[in-house]
């Protein structure tokens, strides 16, 4: 599967600074062949073959289902329903297909202008003429990605937002469009969060979705309460020394609602200032699926540097999520919900393990001499965040 040799001609002559200011989470970009002579890193029988699989997240969306009008199947799908399916009429969708298929994952690589926490995974799906999931809304950024076949794609309005009841799927009750494209192999369109769109296929066709993760503001605000709550000290009491005469004995006045707000104020700010990096760092990487799965045997260090000068080479794990934040002149290195912290003279090892490439010796050379840094790799691998890449 080629990829764009440059990102502007991903983004369609625009720098990646200039998309972000233009279209970030505000209008669709369209762009032709934004991946030249695009062949399709799987077929459709091996994408229902992988639906079929134990513990891969998939919808068969049938639009008129056995019950009910738009009936959704989840996975793992029955083979024998796949074989009887029509020739028009449903959607087989498949999520985070880039951790079972390396050729899939590879479709991210062109994206790295977005920081890699904010991606999600890359969804595939296939419908025949005329398959459709409606007119819909999502709450994430996503670029669709065309592969074989043509599929016209609309956005525009979706009035209220009012859904279809009684459905299965969240299908706007009403949709006006108001631009529209139909996508061939190796096309591109960027679609906003927010904005209504609607996908209908012309032939049979497979569409790969690279999605962006965004957690939810009620996420991090609980994540926040639970750090402050479990490190303020509880057997520490509210206090009103200076406190004057009641003038109602029933009234909670507004110098005690200010000593209140204080004792608040005091230990949000608190954890903001002193663990704010480490809380966003373990929530942003925490496993969205079953987490990596750590290995048998234990790796000595210096089995992994003697593996590494022998030829051997890392990856991150189909399934892992890695990241850093820079803490002063240190950094916190972030490992699947879980935080490593960097001194100064190792921060600079967290921008290369967090880039999604493979690490050879030679990335690491200037790193394996000092034994906490393959004290840290080989627990890295340990733990199923690195694995070995398999010739």
């Amino acid at each position: 599967m080629p990829s764009p040799a440059r990102p502007r001609a991903l983004l369609g002559g625009l720098t990646p600074a200039r998309f972000l200011e233009r279209h970030w989470q505000k209008r669709p970009l369209c762009v032709r062949q934004a991946f030249p002579r695009f062949v399709d890193p799987l077929s459709p029988d091996e994408l229902a073959g992988l639906a079929c699989e134990p513990g891969v997240e998939s919808r068969l969306v049938m639009e008129r289902g056995p019950r009910r009008p738009w009936q959704v199947f989840h996975g793992p799908q029955d083979p024998r329903r796949l074989s009887r399916l029509p020739d028009r009429g449903f959607t087989l969708l498949v999520q985070e297909v880039d951790k079972h298929l390396p050729a899939v994952a590879a479709l991210m690589r062109p994206f790295d202008f977005v920081p890699r926490w904010r991606l999600d995974d890359v969804m595939v799906s296939f419908a025949p003429p005329g398959g459709t999931v409606g007119p819909h809304v999502d709450g994430y950024d996503v670029f669709l990605v065309q592969g074989r076949g043509r599929r016209r794609w609309q956005v525009g309005s979706g009035g209220t937002g009012e859904l279809r009841p009684g459905l299965d799927l969240r299908i706007l009750k009403r949709f006006r469009p108001e631009a529209e494209w139909v996508l061939e192999a190796g096309d591109l369109l960027y679609v906003p969060p927010g904005l209504a769109h609607h996908g209908v296929s012309l032939e049979n066709a497979l569409t790969y979705s690279v999605g962006f993760h965004a957690p939810k503001r009620a996420d991090l605000l609980l994540r926040f309460l639970e750090r402050t709550v479990n490190t303020t000290d509880g057997e520490r009491l509210y206090g009103d020394a200076g406190l004057r005469p009641a003038r109602e004995p029933g009234e909670i006045d507004a110098a005690a609602l200010e000593r209140l707000r204080a004792i608040v104020r005091e230990e949000s700010a608190r954890v903001l200032a002193d663990g704010f990096a480490r809380l966003a760092g373990e929530l942003l990487t925490e496993p969205r699926g079953a987490p990596p799965r750590p290995r048998a045997r234990r790796l000595s260090p210096d089995d992994l540097a003697r593996r590494l000068r022998g030829g051997a080479r890392l990856v991150p794990a189909a399934t892992s999520r890695l990241a850093f934040a820079r803490q002063g002149r240190g950094a916190l290195l972030f490992a699947d919900g879980q935080v490593h912290e960097l001194p100064e003279a190792l921060a600079g090892l967290a921008p290369l393990l967090t880039r999604g490439r493979e690490l050879a010796a030679a990335d690491l050379r200037p790193w394996l001499r000092r034994r906490p840094v393959r004290e840290l790799v080989a627990a890295l691998v340990d733990a199923g965040a690195l694995e070995w890449l398999r010739a």
